[in-house]
């Protein structure tokens, strides 16, 4: 198969190549070139941006794109309208974020979708996200119709992850010590692992299925605590877990999500239904999910070859994590 990855150098869309590579496939990559421009040079690399230099696209003829890195509805469009002829499958990456209002027990794809009241709009936060890939959604089936491939994955995790949202907690713990465990340790939480997710998305391309998809792992089968937990056996030194409650981390102002990854005060809005997300359409495609040990090996191993100045995207500081302990464990 001839695969265009509209992306392809950074994270899932890199090992999205990687897999399709490795099974004989061709892969074209446009992208910028500013992150990775070297990676991959057995592929063909178009440059460009989207947002204006979509035209050098013109003239190839794909069996499957994959757009790994679409925000905005207008430029999901042009990228569709421009590959429509050319491309037989277009698959998406978007997000479970597109859901308005998750059901606390079971969100799978038919539930509502969220909206926004400006849908030009073209800047990305906790409030736009969702919404802004929901429309990128419809887009792309508004142009390609039943040779669409919606992808909406939970929180992805691995090697290769910059956002450091999952990173963060194999090379703390790695650190040692004391580690501030946020909120109840048996909250649910989801992941997962970006090199099964690559790998479901290209064997639902080399099959030629379409359809939308929840991608993330199960419901209630992993706990915060079997997470750390996890992540501490795979770890030499010698650590504590500290379970610090909600209320107390409110009262300190530590930070949801960022802060603290995978943390969300259950009195907020957004975490009612958070990780409720139902991947059975999906898992009976033959969506697997490997051991959480290897995705915590590989992320560790991965983490540990980037520089020491490395400046964190997600996670606590280490003073700011020993004073918030220190009050929590001598309290005045």
């Amino acid at each position: 198969m001839r695969f265009l990855i509209i992306g392809g150098t950074r994270f899932l869309g890199r090992a999205i190549v990687a897999n399709a590579l490795s099974r004989g496939h061709e892969a074209t990559l446009f992208h910028r070139g500013q992150t990775n421009p070297d990676i991959f040079p057995e592929a063909n690399h178009i440059l460009g941006d989207r947002d204006g230099e979509l035209g050098r696209l013109a003239g190839g003829t794909y069996d499957a794109c994959v757009d790994t890195c679409g925000y905005f509805p207008r430029l999901v469009k042009a990228s569709a309208e421009v590959l429509s002829d050319t491309v037989k499958q277009y698959a998406f990456v978007s997000s479970v974020s597109v859901y308005s209002n998750p059901d606390p027990q079971r969100t799978d794809e038919s539930a509502a979708l969220a909206t926004l009241d400006d849908p030009t709009v073209e800047e990305v936060n906790g409030e736009t996200y969702g919404p802004l890939k929901a429309l990128c959604e419809a887009e792309v089936s508004n142009v390609f119709g039943d040779r669409s491939l919606l992808i909406r994955p939970g929180l992805i995790v691995g090697p290769h992850d910059s956002s450091d949202r999952f990173t963060y907690w194999p090379w703390r713990i790695a650190q040692g010590g004391a580690v501030l465990a946020p909120g109840r340790p048996d909250r649910c939480i989801q992941l997962i692992d970006v090199r099964d997710l690559a790998a479901w998305i290209v064997r639902m391309l080399e099959s030629g299925t379409c359809g939308t998809y929840n991608a993330a792992s199960q419901p209630g089968r992993l706990t915060m605590q079997e997470m750390l937990e996890a992540c501490a056996a795979r770890s030499d030194t010698e650590t504590s877990l500290h379970w610090l409650p909600d209320d107390f981390l409110l009262q300190h102002e530590a930070g949801a999500w960022i802060e603290l990854p995978l943390w969300i005060p259950e009195s907020e809005p957004l975490a009612r239904g958070f990780f409720s997300f139902v991947s059975d359409r999906a898992v009976a495609l033959g969506l697997t999910f490997r051991p959480l040990a290897e995705t915590i090996r590989a992320t560790l191993d991965w983490a540990q070859t980037r520089p020491d100045n490395y400046k964190w995207k997600a996670g606590m500081t280490k003073e700011r994590e020993a004073k918030i302990l220190s009050t929590w464990l001598h309290p005045l």
